[in-house]
């Protein structure tokens, strides 16, 4: 809202709200929510390590998963519990959106078309897109039908 100078006749804007509470605190959380998820990924493409060419299980599982645990978690979020404004930041966009690798997808797709399996890039491009999409819907349909019952 601003305030009208009566004296000037000019508008003042609002003061700015301070660091602590503006935007420092959400990306302080979304870094340290995403370096948290990014080292999950790293430690699953260490213990599951694709093979050159071949179809890329771990980022296409990372991705389905991660996809399924949103679905849960923004139901939850904004459905049955009210978190502190910070919680969907750190483990939504920071935590789940450095485990997921929508970004390695891509990547992962152009060199199955460099080595030559074009026909294995479209497949695990289709695959992935469905999965992912399937992945969220029915965790966020089962999350619901579980809050349901519970609250009976």
């Amino acid at each position: 809202m601003t305030t009208p100078d009566l004296r000037t006749g000019t508008v003042a804007a609002p003061p700015r709200p301070s660091v602590l509470h503006g935007q420092a605190p959400v990306v302080a959380v979304v870094a340290i929510g995403g370096a948290i998820g990014a080292s999950g990924r790293y430690a699953a493409s260490l213990a599951w390590p694709a093979r050159t060419g071949g179809f890329p299980w771990t980022t296409f599982w990372i991705n389905v998963v991660g996809c399924a645990v949103i679905g849960v978690f923004l139901v939850v979020i904004t459905e049955t519990w009210a978190a502190h404004r910070l919680v969907r930041p750190f483990f939504g966009t920071g935590v789940l959106g450095g485990f997921t690798t929508f970004s390695t997808y891509a990547v992962d797709i152009q060199k199955l078309v460099d080595h030559g399996r074009p026909g294995t890039g479209l497949a695990y491009l289709a695959a992935t897109l469905l999965a992912a999409l399937t992945a969220v819907t029915l965790a966020a349909t089962a999350t619901r039908r579980v809050l349901k019952r519970r609250r009976r």
